[in-house]
């Protein structure tokens, strides 16, 4: 009752004390289209993953599929870039759906007990990214790396529902999660720790910050998730708040 008491007293005073993230963080990335029929399986499986506190997850809506009957309203050429910078490094060749974790592995996104299989080997991000925002910015603490490393910033949409018109999935209504809507190439350097400073995302979008290696691989990673009830707070490899 005490414990209850002092928690409800910091909540009224505008104070929420801070929380320590899970110790390994995971970062999923699903490559799919509205075109695709067979993408929404994959699609809901992502939606199902976000709500666990060690997942950081981004759709990639490619445009590949814009030119057979249907144009995906969220595709772009910079997430098939990015699909296709993975299969080079990665093989597999470019498909959908594709889950990438940790920019080290790539299953199909609709196979739940690959996509399980691939997050349970994950090894623990070894570079600590913390966020914490401000009014007009948001300020990014990136731990030591053991090289050259690129940090990218990611603003996503939290969740859409699309009716599609056309195409492979004409008269569906599809539920797609954590859309890539912007990026931005923050930093690129040696590998030692740093402070950056990074726009914050738009009202009702969240914010992904990903530290990769040169060989793509994910070394660090924080979420900063839309901002709920007033309160802010994010999720990633150190804490949040």
């Amino acid at each position: 009752m005490q414990r209850r008491n002092l928690i409800a007293a910091a909540l009224a005073a505008g104070i929420v004390p801070a929380a320590r993230a899970a110790a390994k963080p995971v970062v999923i990335e699903l490559f799919t289209s509205q075109g695709c029929s067979s993408c929404p399986p994959a699609d809901a499986l992502l939606g199902q993953l976000t709500r666990r506190s060690e997942v950081i997850a981004l759709a990639w809506h490619v445009d590949y599929w814009d030119h057979l009957g249907w144009r995906d309203k969220f595709a772009s050429r910079t997430a098939t870039t990015r699909q296709q910078a993975y299969a080079r490094q990665l093989g597999g060749g470019v498909f959908t759906p594709a889950l990438v974790v940790d920019g080290t592995n790539v299953v199909v996104g609709s196979d739940r007990a690959s996509v399980e299989a691939a997050i349970a080997a994950a090894a623990a991000l070894p570079v600590a990214v913390t966020l914490s925002r401000a009014e007009d910015t948001v300020a990014v603490a990136i731990g030591a790396a053991p090289g050259p490393v690129h940090v990218q910033r990611i603003v996503y949409d939290p969740e859409h529902a699309t009716d599609v018109g056309a195409g492979e999935n004409d008269g569906t209504r599809l539920r797609e999660y954590r859309i890539a809507r912007e990026v931005e190439a923050l930093a690129e350097w040696d590998g030692g720790a740093r402070r950056l400073t990074a726009k914050p995302p738009g009202p009702g979008q969240g914010l992904a910050i990903i530290v990769q290696s040169a060989d793509l691989r994910i070394l660090g990673a924080a979420d900063l998730p839309p901002s709920r009830s007033g309160q802010r707070r994010h999720r990633g490899s150190d804490q949040v708040r």
